[in-house]
């Protein structure tokens, strides 16, 4: 009766500790659960669209077996820190601007040229396209397997010294960038002193005065309080900046095919879903700031003035990323 009675339980207790040697054992994207990470704050949105369309289309297209847990506003550490985990695979996925991956994959700079995109419609023709598809081709080379672009937006320079209206009043400005050596160079062209730092150093660092400026779009000026430390807003417009959605490649092959297809039906509505909330969030953010901030329309002759300046940079540009490809982004953002 002992013997019986006891059986069953060693039994559940041996499933179990199996259950768990098998998790230890295999890398983080081939288990029942998907870790996904960004530096975004919690009410962004591609924050919103990871957490309520993603996770949620994945369980459904799985049956439940597949669940995705979604880290968001720096939990899992800042933009780099994510990247180097899926680049190693102890973490299945990051959303994060793709200024991010520039480093890794230098073609990147060329969906990063300085006033090139007229609007959000011609910036996603060029990414849908060869463009985005010969850039995820040299991130799989990296190790990386790109899920598709979301909506970072325009970008706009915020700042703590005076009103920006012209090239002048950029002069010395010590202005934090994101690590693209493109955005760097642009600003360097502008007369302007141009830090590279992680976002998750910028609160401090504007609040502390340790650079005077910083450039984003207004959702994330918004979500990040950049208003509390920042009072001046100019509309520069100067970049358009798209969220690259990427998972460790390696790893995201270890899937079964059926959820390798689930995980990209999902987020392929996840991207509809973000770039639609994306315009209406742009305009509600603008609202907010416009009560909190003073902003300075910049006139068009200053943004040519600008766009001239910047012209050596695309040339400097195709050296990195090649000319084919900056060439061929140059050929379809001029497409009427």
């Amino acid at each position: 009766m002992a013997h019986r009675s006891i059986s069953p339980l060693i039994s559940r207790l041996l499933a179990a500790a199996a259950l768990t040697f098998a998790a230890a054992a295999v890398p983080a994207f081939a288990q029942q659960k998907l870790q996904i990470a960004g530096n975004f704050a919690s009410e962004h949105p591609s924050s919103v669209a990871v957490d309520q369309v993603f996770k949620k289309e994945v369980a459904r297209l799985t049956n439940n077996q597949l669940q995705v847990d979604v880290f968001p506003a720096m939990q899992l550490g800042g933009a780099k820190e994510n990247v180097d985990a899926v680049r190693s695979g102890t973490l299945a996925l990051t959303w994060v601007g793709g200024a991010f991956l520039s480093r890794i994959a230098p073609e990147l700079e060329a969906v990063s040229l300085p006033f090139v995109f007229r609007n959000r419609e011609t910036a996603f023709r060029v990414i849908d396209g060869p463009v985005g598809a010969a850039i995820d081709k040299k991130l799989q080379d990296k190790g990386f397997l790109t899920l598709g672009w979301m909506e970072l937006g325009a970008r706009h320079i915020t700042n703590s010294r005076g009103p920006i209206k012209s090239m002048a009043d950029l002069k010395g400005l010590k202005l934090r960038l994101q690590p693209n050596e493109t955005h760097l160079a642009t600003f360097r062209a502008l007369g302007a002193n141009p830090v590279a730092m992680d976002v998750k150093e910028l609160y401090s660092a504007l609040e502390q005065r340790v650079v005077d400026a910083q450039e984003n779009p207004y959702t994330v000026i918004s979500a990040s309080r950049y208003s509390e430390v920042q009072k001046q807003l100019s509309n520069s417009s100067h970049f358009f900046d798209f969220i690259a959605v990427v998972a460790s490649k390696k790893a995201f092959e270890q899937l079964k095919p059926e959820y390798q297809k689930a995980v990209r039906e999902a987020m392929t509505s996840t991207i509809a879903f973000q770039r639609k909330l994306a315009i209406e969030s742009e305009a509600k953010a603008l609202a907010d700031l416009k009560t909190r901030m003073t902003l300075t329309e910049i006139p068009p002759g200053a943004i040519e003035e600008m766009r001239k300046a910047t012209a050596p940079v695309i040339e400097d540009v195709k050296k990195r990323a090649g000319a084919d490809l900056v060439n061929q982004v140059l050929a379809e953002a001029a497409k009427r």
